[in-house]
């Protein structure tokens, strides 16, 4: 049993719209999540990308290729019932943020991490009207309070379809603040990842490439761009 996998069983894949939004339909058998809920998409271009997901399955059913459909069935089945438990766990983000912990030497990694860094959290003073300090070191330091609470109410401000890509988008970078930048669009997609990754390009620099780790961080950023992809379609 542990090698049966489904097969193709429809001709056609159809979005329909229905209260609350837009499904799937499998010829007439409309779309279901592993937890046998409705699968209602909140727009036409999300219901669009999953129905071309199951289009383009062949004799057999492959998850793996269908990541449109793996964040609906995510945002249904888990961040629908668990919202603000996945919204306070997102938030916490923001008192340890990637951004605020800043080398001590070398000077030249110094100079980077601001160069790279501070326009961002100067970005979320004015877009997000929070305000996060930068630290000295890897020991945690409390941020501000105020500028917490305020993240930590857009976080659950989010729907679950929302949530569901913003948590990749957090988690993966590890930076509230970069979640919220790429959600809002303040630089492209790509660059973003790239300030996420100014340490471990550092790393790179000093001690060489290694194939195993580029092709894990290759994996992050695609599931990066798609959750960033996922939170558009959301919306």
């Amino acid at each position: 049993m542990s090698d049966w996998k489904p097969k193709r069983f429809w001709k056609d894949s159809t979005v329909v719209a229905v209260d609350g939004g837009f499904t799937v339909e499998l010829d007439d058998r409309r779309v279901k999540t592993p937890a046998k809920a409705d699968l209602i998409l909140p727009t036409r271009p999300m219901a669009e990308a999953v129905a071309g997901e199951w289009d383009a399955q062949e004799k057999e059913v492959n998850p793996a290729v269908m990541p449109f459909t793996r964040s609906a069935n995510a945002a249904i089945d888990k961040v629908r019932i668990q919202h603000g438990e996945v919204a306070d766990m997102l938030a916490d983000y923001g008192d340890s943020d990637l951004l605020c912990y800043r080398a001590t030497h070398p000077q030249e990694l110094q100079d980077r991490q601001s160069a790279e860094w501070d326009p961002a959290l100067d970005w979320a003073e004015t877009a997000l009207s929070a305000r996060l300090v930068p630290v000295a070191g890897v020991l945690h330091q409390p941020q501000p309070e105020s500028a917490l609470a305020t993240l930590r109410s857009r976080v659950h401000g989010l729907d679950a379809f929302q949530l569901a890509a913003f948590h990749d988008l957090v988690s993966l970078s590890g930076s509230l603040i970069l979640g919220f930048a790429a959600a809002m669009n303040w630089r492209k997609p790509d660059e973003i990842w790239r300030i996420s990754r100014l340490d471990e390009t550092w790393q790179i620099e000093q001690w060489g490439h290694d194939e195993e780790a580029h092709q894990v961080a290759e994996a992050k950023k695609a599931a990066f761009m798609h959750a960033k992809r996922f939170f558009e379609l959301s919306v």
